[in-house]
């Protein structure tokens, strides 16, 4: 709240012969020299008064005393009183004329008191309720700050409060202020932009922390209020930020009996009515960071399924704005896996959804293929693949974690959300180191959802001497390099073929284009050739050192007839890279025919062997 000092007004003392003394905590006595002839009880603690004074004002304790019937009455009894003994000693003091004031801390409770004690005009004038109204109506509802203090001070008055309409009236103030002083506000702000970037920090709403002070219903309240009169969106949002920053500050993981029942209970409540309060928001106004943190107390709390719900769907549509950590939610089970594996499944699930309504759309109205571009789902769906991909190596490592939960995060990413499976296949070796104790059948079904044509080279170096890995998945790589080079091989034959065409057609200068023009332009082009050769040479001969290697690797390893068979049938297919050797360069267009025909039977030969085991 504000540092400003209460606003009071200050009513005279009424016309009396003493001035008022209290003998004791227990016994309390108004006047000293004339003796008290009724004693009220107030929540255990007693007060010696007098008669006149109380039924002159209050019409609860004039309708008691006639009720009774006995003219020597000395005793009372009131019950349930809002505010106990301190709101009905005020109320004692107006009754005898005291001098006293009212402040924004005190008026909820003259204001209750009075209406329990029945302090109305009909007995006299001037009474209580009139004079809190009057304080009410012409302090605290115009002010916002003084709106919050009452609304604030209304704790524990229940439920007279709420009857006598302090607490709807102080939201309406609230609200309606705010929105004036958003106006005056927005004025200002644009006053500032003119200005320094230091005067635009004075633009911003004061009141946004102040509401953290309020209980969960009223801020709820004072909420629902605002939007009603038209307060910014975006305000809105930063309040609730802000209360849940400061009413959920230090959740921590704790034992039922560490936590408090009741203080867990709140909790829940306050996350609950907090995420209720974000339905009406627009999804993109809110800080994905924040809409994490709460999903994470939500889990911690144990929050409902329809809270939980609604912050998965919403940080699923934003999903490809998330990061790596932001994902790695601690799971709420002590015998689960050390992340929240389900919840995460779950967001993914949302973001699928949305992107299949996108693509709808988008189908429906225009096709970005058709003009050459990407499409903007297709795009988030490729961030979403090497976030997932970084996700699942992460959680990899854990022990606990069961491969149908890891194999069900990998298949629910569709086949194009994936370049490369570069990222997949080193997530599955991680998985199989933590976890020595597959299956052999488990470890195939699993590297089976890599996609070996999609490896790159040093992913199948890596994977073609991966001990971890399965026999038929290290074939499979294999083979698929293998079917890699001889289509490399073929493509660069072609584009040399080309270009000795492309030279043998441009050797006759066109009427259009000047001879050294032409001259400079196959010159240009026959360096690019040259170049791509050279590369293309380096690379074979790498892939030919490291062929040989795994051979004898593999050969001394795994010994039998099959394994044998297939690897002399790659080192057949692999011996021909020779043939671009510079050794080899002059009888390469004698021979081409010859080669290639032979490189047919043996590729047929290799397959057959391939499909055989």
């Amino acid at each position: 709240m504000g540092a400003m000092p209460e606003t009071s007004l200050l009513f005279p003392a009424m016309k009396t012969s003493t001035s008022p003394r209290f003998c004791g905590p227990i016994s309390r006595r108004i006047f000293s020299d004339v003796a008290g002839d009724i004693t009220v009880y107030v929540d255990g603690q007693s007060f010696l008064l007098h008669k006149f004074p109380l039924v002159s004002r209050s019409g609860k304790i004039w309708k008691m005393v006639v009720e009774s019937r006995d003219p020597d009455l000395s005793r009372l009894e009131l019950h349930e009183v809002p505010g106990g003994a301190e709101a009905f000693e005020l109320a004692a003091k107006f009754c005898y004329g005291t001098t006293f004031e009212i402040t924004t801390s005190n008026v909820a409770q003259f204001r209750c008191i009075a209406e329990y004690l029945e302090m109305t005009e009909q007995y006299q004038e001037c009474n209580l309720i009139v004079r809190a109204e009057a304080f009410l109506n012409e302090v605290v509802f115009q002010s916002l700050e003084k709106s919050l203090e009452v609304l604030y001070a209304c704790n524990g008055l229940y439920p007279l409060v709420d009857e006598v309409g302090i607490v709807n009236r102080c939201i309406d103030a609230i609200a309606m202020n705010a929105s004036k002083e958003q106006l005056v506000s927005g004025l200002a702000h644009l006053e500032c932009d003119s200005r320094s970037g230091k005067l635009m920090m004075h633009c911003q709403d004061w009141w946004v922390e102040d509401l953290s002070v309020l209980k969960i219903d009223h801020y709820q309240r004072v909420i629902a209020a605002m939007r009603r009169t038209g307060v910014r969106s975006d305000t809105i949002t930063q309040s609730l930020m802000h209360y849940a920053q400061t009413s959920l500050k230090g959740i921590e993981k704790r034992q039922a009996w560490e936590f408090g029942l009741d203080a867990g209970d709140n909790q829940r409540v306050v996350v609950e009515t907090l995420v209720g309060l974000l339905v009406t928001e627009n999804i993109k106004s809110v800080p994905l960071s924040f809409l994490f943190g709460m999903l994470r107390m939500a889990i911690e709390v144990n929050a409902n399924f329809n809270c939980r719900q609604e912050l998965e769907r919403r940080i699923g549509f934003r999903l490809e704005l998330a990061s790596l950590d932001d994902l790695l939610i601690p799971s709420s089970q002590a015998s689960d896996s050390v992340f929240d594996i389900d919840t995460v499944h779950r967001i993914l699930v949302n973001f699928l959804r949305r992107i299949e309504v996108e693509d709808s759309e988008e189908s429906s109205h225009s096709s970005y293929e058709s003009e050459g571009h990407k499409s903007p789902c297709h795009s988030s769906v490729l961030k979403i693949g090497r976030l997932m991909d970084g996700y699942l190596a992460e959680i990899a490592p854990d022990p606990h974690l069961k491969l149908p939960k890891f194999m069900a995060m990998i298949e629910l990413l569709p086949d194009y959300s994936r370049v490369t499976d570069d990222g997949l296949y080193r997530a599955i070796d991680i998985y199989l180191k933590a976890h020595p104790s597959l299956m052999e059948s488990e470890c195939k079904k699993m590297c089976k959802l890599i996609d070996c044509q999609k490896l790159s080279l040093e992913a199948s170096n890596h994977a073609a001497q991966n001990d971890r890995l399965p026999l038929q998945m290290i074939v499979r790589v294999l083979y698929h390099e293998q079917i890699r080079l001889k289509s490399t091989l073929s493509v660069s034959s072609g584009d040399a073929s080309f270009s000795q065409r492309l030279m043998s057609t441009c050797s006759v200068p066109s009427g259009a284009v000047s001879p050294r023009d032409n001259y400079a332009s196959l010159r240009r082009e026959n360096k690019e050739l040259k170049l791509e050769i050279s590369r293309m040479r380096v690379r074979l001969s790498e892939l030919e050192k490291e062929q040989a290697f795994m051979k004898r690797g593999m050969t001394d390893s795994r010994s039998g007839e099959h394994s044998s068979a297939f690897f002399s049938s790659i080192s057949r297919g692999i011996g021909r890279i020779a043939m671009f050797g510079p050794a080899h360069g002059k009888q390469r267009k004698s021979t081409r025919k010859s080669q290639l025909s032979e490189g047919k039977s043996h590729r047929r030969r290799g397959q057959s062997e391939f499909i055989s085991h």
